[in-house]
């Protein structure tokens, strides 16, 4: 089975365990990967026990007036989005790792709509950046 490997360099044949272990590109997939499945199930289980943190605070004002007051229901249904992403990441990271990207991006917008999240908005497009690298690599690993 061949896998792509780095540029400048003959791609290897391989078997699935020593390109795991010994290919960098294989590596970073399956890093980015097993991230982009945990991180938002984690993210949208916590949306129901709120252990991590007080999730609705995020939700700018301008949204939380469309949704007319029900903005803990919203973040429910945001949990269950979230979830249905780090399931669909595991099953088909090909397409799904850019719907992590989009939802990224679309919190990206509700942050920096408010004041005082400037810097959550940041690491979220340092994660938008990491699904969009996983969204490619997934065209040339499994």
């Amino acid at each position: 089975m061949a896998f792509a490997t780095s540029a400048g360099r003959a791609p290897l044949t391989e078997s699935r365990s020593t390109a795991l272990t010994h290919d960098p590109i294989h590596q970073a997939y399956w890093i980015l990967r097993v991230g982009f499945i945990a991180a938002p199930i984690i993210a949208g289980m916590d949306k129901f026990f709120l252990l991590l943190v007080n999730w609705d605070k995020y939700v700018a004002p301008w949204a939380a007036n469309a949704l007319h007051g029900h903005v803990r229901g919203f973040m429910d249904a945001v949990g269950v989005i979230e979830i249905i992403a780090g399931v669909g990441v595991a099953l088909l990271p090909r397409v799904f790792a850019y719907v992590v990207a989009v939802w990224l991006l679309l919190i990206i917008i509700n942050l920096v709509s408010m004041s005082g999240y400037y810097d959550i908005a940041l690491r979220d497009l340092g994660l938008c950046l990491g699904a969009l690298a996983l969204g490619r690599l997934s065209q040339v690993c499994r």
